[in-house]
C-alpha cells in the first residue's frame, strides 16, 4: 500500500512516562496561555482598547481559517500507532493546506472594507498563524514519540520571546503592526531553529546509520522525507476532513460573537470584550488537561463495556468542571472590579457586569467541553458535526438578537445559550451511545 511507511531504524529518544508527559503538557500550556494573555495586557496598558480590538479581530478572522485548514492532523498523527503514513505525508499535506489558508485570508482581506493598516495587521497575524500551524505538525511528531517535554519547552520559549518582542515593539513604536511583525518573526525563528530540529531528532532512517557523519541540515532533510505521494495524501485527507470540519466549527463558534461586536459596536468595544474574556481561558487550560488525561481511561471503560465506570468518571469530571466554573464566578463576584483595574486601564473596570456574565458562560463551557471528551472517548466523531452546527446556529441567532439591544452583556448571554445547547446535545449523544451499547450487549 502506498500509505504504509518503511519502519524507522535505530533507537529514538527515550519516551517519557504518562505522568511526566502530563506535567510537561500542563506546564507548557499554562505558561504559553499566560504569555498570550500578557500580550493582551501589554496592548491594553501601553496601547488603547482600539489596538486590542484590532488584534482580536485579526485573530478572529485568521484562526478559524488556519485551524480548519489544519484538518486536525496533529491528533491523527499522534495516534498513528502503526505508522500508516510517513511524517513527510503529514508535513506535505499541512504545507499545502496552510498555503491554501493563506490564500483564503488574502481573499477575505481583499474583499473586506478594512483600512490598509488593519488589513496589514490581519495578513501578518495570518502569516504568524501559518508558522504556528507548521510547528504544530512537528508537535504531533513529538507527541507520537511521547516527548511532550520538547513541545512544552518550545511553547515556553515561544511564549517568552513573543511577549518580550511585542512589548518592546509596542513600547518603542506604539504601532500594533510592528508588534505583530515581531510576533511573526519570533514564531518563524522558533520553527526554524527549534521545532524542526527537535522533530527530526526523533526520526531515524537507514541512511543515518550508513552515513553518521553527514551534515546536520542534510540529515534533517533526509529524515523528514517530504515527497509527493498522491494516493497517501488523498486517503489522509479523506480521513482527516471530518475532524477538520468539526475543529473549524469549534473555532468559528468561539469567534462569532467577535464578528457581531465588531460589526455592531466597533473595534474599540471588541478590544474591551477580548480583554474581559481572556482571563477565563485559565479555566479552559485546566479543563483541557483534565479531559486529555481522562480520555484514554474513558475510551477503555467504554470499549470494555463498563458503562457504570464510564458514567461515574464522566460525573466526576463534570463535578470538577463545575467546581472550577463556580470558583471563577465567585471570584469575579467578590473581586471582579479590583481584578480588572489591576490588569487593565480604568475603562475596563466599569464592565464588571459583563465580566460576570462571561464568567458564567465560561463555567458552562467547561461542562460542555468535558462532555465533548466523553463523545470522543465513545468514538462518536461524526455525531459531533450536527452538535456543533446547532451551536453555530444558536450562537449566530443569539448574537443577532442580543448584541444590538444589550451590547456586550447581550454577547455574553448569547454565549451562555450556545454553551447550554452544546452541553445538552453532547449529553444526549453520550446517553444514546450508552443506551445503544447496553441494548446490543
Amino acid at each position: 500500500m502506498p500509505g504504509i511507511s518503511q519502519p524507522q531504524i535505530g533507537p529514538g529518544p527515550q519516551r517519557l512516562t504518562l505522568r511526566m508527559n502530563f506535567l510537561w503538557t500542563l506546564t507548557g500550556n499554562v505558561f504559553y496561555a499566560a504569555c498570550q494573555w500578557g500580550i493582551l495586557v501589554v496592548l491594553a496598558k501601553l496601547g488603547t482598547s482600539q489596538m486590542v480590538g484590532e488584534f482580536a479581530l485579526a485573530l478572529a478572522i485568521t484562526a478559524p481559517v488556519v485551524i480548519g485548514a489544519g484538518l486536525s492532523l496533529r491528533s491523527i498523527q499522534a495516534t498513528d500507532a502503526t505508522s500508516q503514513y510517513r511524517f513527510g505525508d503529514y508535513l506535505f499535506l499541512r504545507l499545502l493546506t496552510t498555503g491554501a489558508a493563506g490564500l483564503l485570508i488574502i481573499g477575505i482581506v481583499c474583499f473586506s472594507r478594512y483600512g490598509r493598516h488593519t488589513a496589514a495587521i490581519i495578513l501578518i497575524v495570518g502569516l504568524a498563524k501559518g508558522f504556528e500551524s507548521v510547528s504544530d505538525i512537528f508537535y504531533g511528531l513529538l507527541q507520537q514519540h511521547e516527548r511532550m517535554d520538547r513541545i512544552a519547552l518550545s511553547m515556553i520559549i515561544k511564549g517568552s520571546l513573543s511577549l518580550g518582542a511585542v512589548t518592546s515593539a509596542i513600547y518603542l513604536s506604539g504601532d500594533l503592526l510592528l508588534g505583530v511583525c515581531s510576533l511573526a518573526a519570533v514564531w518563524a525563528l522558533i520553527l526554524a531553529l527549534y521545532d524542526i530540529r527537535c522533530g527530526a531528532s526523533v526520526l531515524r532512517t537507514p541512511s543515518d546509520l550508513e552515513h553518521p557523519k553527514v551534515g546536520f541540515c542534510s540529515g534533517i532533510a533526509r529524515r523528514l522525507q517530504v515527497h509527493w505521494r498522491p494516493s497517501a495524501l488523498g486517503t489522509l485527507t479523506l480521513l482527516a476532513l471530518p475532524v477538520g470540519i468539526v475543529m473549524a466549527l469549534i473555532s468559528f463558534n468561539a469567534n462569532i460573537p467577535r464578528y457581531f461586536i465588531e460589526h455592531h459596536l466597533g473595534t474599540r468595544e471588541l478590544g474591551i470584550f477580548a480583554a474581559l474574556a481572556y482571563p477565563l481561558a485559565a479555566g479552559t487550560t485546566v479543563i483541557g488537561a483534565l479531559g486529555s488525561s481522562a480520555t484514554p481511561r474513558l475510551a477503555r471503560l467504554y470499549a470494555d463495556g463498563d458503562y457504570r465506570g464510564f458514567s461515574s468518571l464522566i460525573r466526576k469530571l463534570l463535578c470538577l468542571g463545575l467546581a472550577v466554573g463556580v470558583s471563577g464566578v465567585l471570584l469575579i463576584w467578590l473581586a471582579g472590579r479590583p481584578i480588572l483595574l489591576l490588569l487593565y486601564q480604568p475603562e475596563y473596570g466599569d464592565r464588571v457586569g459583563v465580566f460576570l456574565w462571561l464568567g458564567i458562560a465560561a463555567g458552562i463551557s467547561y461542562l460542555a467541553s468535558l462532555l465533548g471528551y466523553g463523545m470522543t472517548a465513545a468514538r462518536y466523531l461524526r455525531a459531533q458535526l450536527p452538535v456543533f452546527l446547532a451551536v453555530t446556529l444558536v450562537t449566530a441567532a443569539g448574537c443577532a438578537v442580543l448584541v444590538p439591544r444589550h451590547q456586550l452583556s447581550g454577547t455574553a448571554i448569547a454565549m451562555i445559550l450556545a454553551y447550554i445547547c452544546q452541553a445538552l446535545a453532547s449529553a444526549a449523544v453520550i446517553v444514546h451511545a450508552l443506551t445503544k451499547r447496553k441494548l446490543a450487549s
